[in-house]
């Protein structure tokens, strides 16, 4: 045993390969329908990092290769989160304030139970960071202290339910999904009779509804052939218009322009439908009003498939490579829509190098640079800044020739490879000092307050965000992930969810402020 751990000592990369290797067959065990899943190397890493710690042996990933899973974490996580962040913006405050109140809460409850059980202001920071699981609020607190031991033992200590405390209550959300509830409503396609005397223009009529609605298809009178209208088409009486959209926007707009219609508007001698994938790079980065094919060809865009979810295509929609687009065409011109967007699956996991390295690159640039707050400065760190960079990037698609984002595929990939290396790294770091800290004197009180951190902020946020804002459980998992910065939770909410975009939504959402909010107590706390 002794020769093994020597060797993995001496052997940095074995040591990581080893420890992705064992968590992800821990993560593959499932217990009574639950599964850890990638976040089981986070534990594999402590479990084998305290056995080498036990014996004389310091196993631990190399900080670079940790800060490196992290950042390609969480920039890939940015880049795919990014256009419907931005989207999301205007009702995301409240998921925000919800998330530094909570801190504010978890932070003054610890001062008091640490105060009561005689920890020092060092001790009770360490702890707070370890509760809510934030390497940068460790290193803030110990700076700010002057302290490298207390700071260190509160956040070994506490750390590991931290982890395990928000997997359960994220794993509570989810199954309350399961129980009925349905989250977004799904796309649906609907005929509709116009019973209106007044006339409508089918552009006016779609930016009502904000990007939510799609008029497909249009024919006027039962013997009239159809039509795909555009943003100057009148509706008319007895018009029969096809509706794509969301189950209670299509019913809205359904009893606004009339009746639900049993005629289907299908004519396949003039019409083509087919879901085409954007394959072409010159497209990618690009909304579908610059991609113009209705303009160019006389089609439509009536939905657009990222992943598994189906998503309503308007004007400003901005697009990825992968992108499935549901496109109705005359029959003359749909072979050349299908050129014109590639409809290719090769290079679908090709990734532009040039847009790829300089988001990393001003990613970190901007987590490295310090922002001064009275009493001293705080840095938002490579976590933030490229997560920061990458909703940005993922928002804008492309800069000039250069285009920023990334397929779902390749990012994705890239996200779990990087959030495994950044648990191996941080799991290696906690074991370390785990053993030596849980039977210390102090460990039974940090485990305790720890405890009482960890739960207190779970019970609020998952409170808050079911009964109060009315969250969706599946951003709400990514939300409680991104509250914690914990990619072990948002691992977890992925695996259970299939890499639903609203998880990479809702971490995205508050993690920055998360971040910001944690550096910022941590500092506080080990002062008082």
């Amino acid at each position: 045993m002794d020769a093994l751990l020597r060797l993995l000592e001496e052997e940095v990369i074995l040591l990581l390969m080893i420890l992705l290797a064992v968590g992800s067959v821990l993560g593959a065990v499932r217990f009574k329908r639950v599964q850890l899943g990638p976040a089981a190397v986070l534990f594999a890493a402590i479990g084998i990092a305290s056995l080498g710690a036990t014996k004389g042996f310091e196993l631990q990933v190399p900080e670079e290769i940790g800060i490196l899973g992290l950042v390609l974490f969480t920039y890939t996580v940015g880049v795919v989160s990014g256009p419907s962040f931005f989207a999301s913006l205007r009702r995301g405050w409240a998921p925000m304030l919800a998330v530094l109140a909570t801190f504010v809460t978890v932070g003054g409850v610890g001062i008091a139970l640490g105060r009561l059980f005689g920890l020092t202001s060092p001790v009770i920071a360490g702890t707070f960071a370890g509760a809510l699981t934030n390497t940068p609020a460790l290193a803030a607190a110990t700076q700010r202290s002057g302290d490298t031991v207390g700071p260190t033992i509160g956040y070994s200590i506490a750390y590991l339910y931290g982890v395990i405390g928000m997997l359960a209550v994220s794993l509570v959300v989810l199954r309350q999904e399961r129980s009925g509830e349905k989250g977004d409503a799904p796309l649906t396609n609907q005929t509709v009779r116009v019973d209106r005397d007044d006339l409508t223009p089918v552009g006016a009529l779609v930016r009502r509804y904000s990007g939510q609605l799609v008029v497909s298809r249009l024919r006027h009178g039962e013997e009239s052939p159809i039509e795909l209208p555009s943003d100057w088409t009148v509706l008319q009486k007895g018009d029969l218009v096809g509706l794509v959209g969301p189950e209670d926007v299509v019913a809205e707009v359904a009893e606004r322009l009339g009746h639900v219609s049993s005629h289907e508007l299908v004519e396949h001698g003039a019409f083509d439908y087919r879901r085409i994938t954007l394959s072409n790079p010159k497209l990618a980065g690009r909304t579908l009003g610059e991609i113009g094919i209705d303009e160019t060809f006389g089609a439509n865009v009536t939905r657009v498939r990222r992943g598994d979810v189906d998503l309503v295509a308007h004007e400003q929609f901005v697009t990825q490579l992968g992108d499935r687009l549901r496109v109705i065409a005359p029959r003359r011109t749909m072979g050349a829509v299908t050129k014109h967007l590639g409809d290719s699956e090769r290079g679908l996991s090709d990734i532009n190098p040039i847009g790829f390295a300089l988001g990393l690159a001003i990613g970190v640039a901007v987590g490295i640079i310090e922002i001064p707050v009275p009493g001293g400065s705080f840095a938002l760190g490579a976590a933030a800044g490229t997560l920061l960079v990458g909703l940005v990037f993922g928002r804008m698609g492309r800069i000039g020739p250069i285009v920023v984002s990334m397929p779902n595929s390749a990012a994705n990939t890239l996200s779990v490879f990087g959030m495994l290396t950044f648990l191996a790294y941080a799991g290696s770091r906690a074991g370390q000092g785990f053993a030596a800290a849980i039977s210390s004197d102090l460990g039974w009180k940090i485990a305790v307050i720890g405890l009482a951190m960890t739960t207190l902020a779970a019970v609020i946020l998952a409170g808050v965000g079911r009964w109060v804002l009315k969250m969706d459980p599946r951003e709400l998992a990514g939300v409680i992930a991104g509250s914690q910065t914990q990619p072990a939770v948002l691992a977890f909410a992925n695996e259970r969810t299939g890499f639903d975009t609203r998880v990479g939504l809702g971490y995205a959402l508050v993690f920055p402020a998360a971040m910001i909010a944690k550096i910022m107590l941590a500092q506080v706390i080990a002062v008082l």
